[in-house]
């Protein structure tokens, strides 16, 4: 079953089920539903600042808003999906279990496959890019803001989307060596606006998908998976952070 294991069925006599039990009519249905999610969840955040007077100080508190009640209505309906058609749970389904391997692995292996993404960046003379996400960091609050959002949240709902959603679908049709690539590339594409779609940037992004990916299949869990990712995103902000470009205070 291309490297997942079939999730049983409550019966024990019944026979174990196809994993993932999903089809590519839920996953169109999954990625459809994206942009409508997060344009509802900005325009309900933009509704809600101006019935309330409020007038944030910067652009990381309405943004982090909209994008944390986007995710909600998104992965809201995937689990509806999941319990209402197939009856089956939404985080074991997901592949949100206890790894069977490679936990630490995935704490370290975070910062260390940022570094390797680093040095490879710089190898391939990367250029640098006047991130959008400086014009988030005005504050101390923002910055914490944003910290919090890219080493929790934006990994967790990332990995369940791609890693735990996708990748399975893609590897029990095409092999896991396909399946781990596919997946890595939508993941790359929606980080490459933050990059001015710089080749070099999306190559650099879809690696760090791989390596996420087969962080999935070796040790049939996202969470390890999220962990490495987190990790990633830990190191790389925070180094962001060290060289204090353009931010109000240095930490």
């Amino acid at each position: 079953m291309s490297g997942f294991e079939p999730i049983p069925d409550a019966a024990p006599s019944a026979p174990p089920a196809r994993y993932p039990f999903w089809g590519y009519q839920d996953l169109a249905l999954f990625a459809g539903l994206a942009v409508p999610s997060l344009l509802l969840a900005f325009g309900l955040v933009q509704a809600v600042i101006l019935v309330s007077g409020l007038h944030p100080a910067g652009k990381a508190g309405p943004l982090m808003a909209g994008q944390f009640l986007g995710y909600g209505f998104l992965f809201l309906s995937l689990y509806g999906l999941l319990k209402l058609r197939y009856g089956r749970p939404f985080w074991a389904s997901l592949g949100w279990v206890r790894p069977r391997a490679g936990l630490w692995t995935s704490v370290f292996g975070g910062p260390v496959l940022a570094l390797l993404v680093a040095v490879l960046g710089l190898a391939l003379q990367t250029p640098e890019m006047e991130m959008p996400i400086k014009d988030l960091l005005t504050d101390r609050f923002s910055i914490t803001l944003v910290a919090l959002f890219a080493t929790t949240l934006g990994p967790l709902c990332e990995e369940l989307a791609f890693r735990g959603f996708l990748l399975p679908l893609v590897s029990r049709s095409l092999g896991r060596a396909v399946g781990v690539l596919i997946a890595a590339m939508p993941f790359a594409i929606l980080h490459a606006p933050q990059y001015s779609w710089s080749w070099r940037h999306i190559l650099l992004i879809a690696l760090a998908g791989t390596v996420f990916g087969w962080m999935r299949l070796w040790s049939r869990s996202t969470i390890a998976a999220t962990l490495m990712h987190a990790g990633y995103n830990l190191t790389f902000f925070s180094a962001y952070l060290f060289q204090g470009k353009d931010l109000p205070t240095k930490w």
